[in-house]
């Protein structure tokens, strides 16, 4: 991580990052106290680490990075993209959209709000990704 990254991190904390970061990680841990979400536990704490330290990395398609399909970038995935988004995904990427636009109203906050809008969209579609240096 860069020192450009590094400071970018420690601001996003600040302005929403830290309690974004605990909302996934409370949905990862209702997903692993049900059955039903055990699949998706994983993918959950792994965006909530991504939402704690977003700059300096991003989220890509599997296939599209390891050249290849697989079970969550397929019709499985379909599924289970459907299925996160009734359990937790709208409520994650509700809760980014409205931190976004707090931090829209501020020309600082631009730069953070535009970040809680791609971790948004990620919310409500995550399987089949993959978080990588960017």
């Amino acid at each position: 991580m860069g020192p450009m990254s590094l400071l970018f991190n420690l601001l996003w904390i600040v302005f929403g990052g830290f309690w974004m970061a605990v909302g996934w990680a409370i949905a990862a841990v209702i997903m692993a106290i049900t059955i039903i979400g055990l699949p998706w536990t994983k993918a959950a704490f792994t965006i909530a680490a991504y939402t704690l330290l977003p700059f300096g990395q991003r989220a890509v398609s599997r296939d599209e990075y390891f050249g290849r399909e697989d079970v969550g970038t397929g019709a499985l995935g379909f599924v289970g993209n459907i299925v996160w988004f009734v359990l937790a995904g709208w409520w994650l990427a509700l809760g980014h959209l409205l931190t976004a636009l707090l931090l829209a109203i501020t020309i600082i906050g631009i730069p953070f709000a535009w970040a809680h809008l791609k971790l948004a969209g990620l919310a409500l579609w995550p399987i089949g990704k993959v978080i990588v240096p960017a």
